[in-house]
């Protein structure tokens, strides 16, 4: 029985909640413009992706993103309320599934889709940056953009993740990166280019 709530129940609980905590904030976008119609690699930090889908909807409102979900309990979890964000789902982490997620990956910029992930997902360490994201975005050889989101006032849960859930009728700044590329750097310049990027507006 637990188990069953937490996986067909508590999705959608939380899908809710995410939409009311959403609705009820003032949402300030910081977004650069870009004409570019080209598939980018979004990437986020794993503490702070419920608030994407509400930051690439804004940039853009008609587009297809896929994000890449892990196998595990709290993937299941979140693959279902992306789901109902309207996020498409490739399943796969830098665990389990990599090389299956990272030809789906390509597969899916190759047809136009947008891809999301988080380098520092499923397990970690904190803001680090796992090799996935670079394989995808030189073999796509696509540009990254970088999201994050900063609430006024919010809960930090005790996980390795320091998961952030804003607190309602605050404020919420959103940040969209230039795109940026790593085609010629090697795996030490890349990791180092994106996190210094990440965590340029991170909460600590």
């Amino acid at each position: 029985m637990k188990k069953y709530f937490k996986i067909n129940i508590l999705p959608y609980i939380l899908y809710f909640l995410v939409k009311f905590i959403y609705f009820t904030n003032k949402k300030v976008f910081h977004h650069f413009r870009i004409k570019s119609d080209e598939s980018f690699v979004f990437v986020a930090w794993h503490g702070d992706l419920l608030a994407q889908p509400s930051n690439y909807f804004k940039f853009r409102p008609k587009g297809t993103v896929k994000a890449i979900i892990s196998h595990n309990k709290d993937g299941e979890i979140i693959a279902k309320i992306y789901a109902l964000l309207g996020v498409g789902l490739i399943r796969g982490s830098s665990s389990k599934g990599a090389a299956k997620a990272l030809i789906s990956t390509i597969k899916e910029i190759k047809a136009g889709s947008d891809v999301a992930l988080t380098p520092d997902g499923p397990r970690g360490p904190r803001f680090s940056i796992a090799p996935g994201v670079i394989a995808i975005a030189q073999k796509s050889k696509s540009r990254i953009i970088v999201l994050n989101s900063k609430p006024s006032k919010y809960w930090q849960f005790n996980s390795w993740d320091k998961f952030v859930l804003p607190k309602p009728f605050g404020k919420i700044d959103f940040y969209l990166s230039e795109p940026f590329s790593i085609e010629d750097l090697n795996m030490e310049e890349a990791k180092e280019l994106i996190k210094d990027k990440m965590m340029t507006h991170s909460i600590a």
